[in-house]
């Protein structure tokens, strides 16, 4: 089992940056991805960025490809989400998540670790 804790976020204008961090505790190694998702009041749970356990594979959503850059710390069982040029449509909690394989990383199913959350704002 992995317990994952988000780190990070806020509130930002629009064009800006921020970071959110999640922090693996328990067996990190075991789950072979890590992933980021996000969901906006009235939304489904959106893909937003993966990242293999090696961190030599990334995958993004289209909305955010170009602006976001995820990366991964294995000694620090840490995994950073930076965020560049955000827009108001970028407002959403976000969750960090963990996934035992690499199939479909983009589905929500897959992942099965999931951290509380961070609440993300961009003002226009």
């Amino acid at each position: 089992q992995v317990q994952l804790v988000e780190s990070g976020g806020g509130l930002v204008q629009a064009g800006g940056s921020l970071r959110i961090s999640c922090q693996a505790s328990g067996r990190p190694r075991t789950r072979l991805v890590r992933g980021f998702f996000r969901q906006a009041p009235g939304k489904e749970r959106e893909f937003v960025a993966a990242i293999n356990l090696d961190g030599d594979y990334t995958y993004y959503g289209d909305s955010v490809k170009g602006r976001f850059s995820l990366s991964r710390d294995n000694a620090e069982n840490t995994v950073a989400l930076q965020m560049n040029n955000l827009k108001p449509e970028d407002t959403a909690v976000y969750y960090c998540a963990a996934a035992p394989k690499t199939l479909r990383v983009t589905t929500p199913r897959i992942y099965s670790e999931w951290g509380r959350g961070t609440q993300v704002t961009v003002s226009s």
